[in-house]
């Protein structure tokens, strides 16, 4: 009777042991499976997802620019040969123009530099800009808008002073072409110059003279009438730091739509 009691006893015990040895193991690894789930939670934390929120967009205005420049920049360096205009001003001039190439005007007209009728007998259209519906050249393509701008700069006297400078002297171009009259923006050569040393456009000269680039480049300040896209600007909060309204904002950018990116340059009358 006492080896019956004794033989229970010790299955018992074994019987015990061997449930609680079980419970230790799923609970050792319960532990581990949480443990690899936040390891995997810590390879994406939330300032990684942040950082890529703050990233450029590839359809941003900066990216915008650079296709841009791609895109024209055998051009324009063709019309220094045969003009002695400054690759880099009529670049510049054209990004700032046609809103790097998505203004309404120019999609509508291929018209990059803004040149209204005058004494135009091609097609045209109608566009607002300092007043409602005036009148713009229209062209067929894009080459056809860069020759004329050519021809507009060199066949009128107001501008003759300026075929006297050095034929890469952008700065003396930017601040003349304001002088002669062809944009009233008193910011407009700090505009065109902001442009050329962000984006180097100087060099597109000096494959031309076949002159050493400027081994600088100069970040351009943001001022009351030019705004580098910052995290958290909307067209609204600009319009009331700056004073003026949405629409005014998104008329000058050539703006279709409220998206603005990261990085992007506004003008701001």
């Amino acid at each position: 009777m006492k080896i019956t009691r004794l033989l229970a006893l010790l299955l018992i015990i074994v019987f015990a042991a061997s449930c609680g040895s079980k419970k230790k193991v799923v609970t050792k690894t319960n532990e581990v499976e949480i443990d690899n789930r936040g390891e995997e939670n810590r390879e994406t934390p939330a300032e990684v997802v942040d950082d890529v929120k703050e990233e450029m967009p590839r359809n941003s205005y900066h990216y915008r620019i650079e296709d841009y420049i791609r895109d024209y920049a055998e051009l324009a360096q063709e019309e220094m040969k045969l003009y002695k205009i400054p690759a880099s001003i009529t670049l510049a001039q054209g990004i700032l123009e046609s809103g790097a190439g998505n203004g309404d005007l120019t999609r509508r007209a291929n018209n990059h530099f803004g040149i209204k009728c005058h004494d135009w007998n091609g097609e045209k259209v109608y566009h607002d800009d300092d007043r409602r519906e005036e009148c713009f050249r229209k062209y067929k393509h894009a080459r056809y808008s860069y020759r004329d701008h050519s021809l507009f700069l060199s066949g009128r006297g107001r501008y003759a002073e300026l075929f006297e400078l050095d034929s890469d002297d952008y700065k003396g171009w930017a601040k003349g072409l304001r002088k002669a009259g062809y944009a009233t923006d008193r910011r407009y050569p700090d505009k065109l110059i902001d442009l050329i040393e962000r984006y180097e456009l100087y060099k597109f000269d000096s494959e031309i003279t076949r002159t050493p680039a400027p081994s600088y480049t100069v970040k351009p300040q943001e001022s009351s009438e030019t705004h580098v896209v910052k995290k958290g600007d909307t067209l609204y909060s600009l319009s009331k730091q700056y004073n003026t309204s949405v629409e005014e904002i998104k008329k000058i950018n050539g703006l279709n739509g409220n998206t603005i990116s990261i990085g992007q340059i506004l003008s701001i009358k």
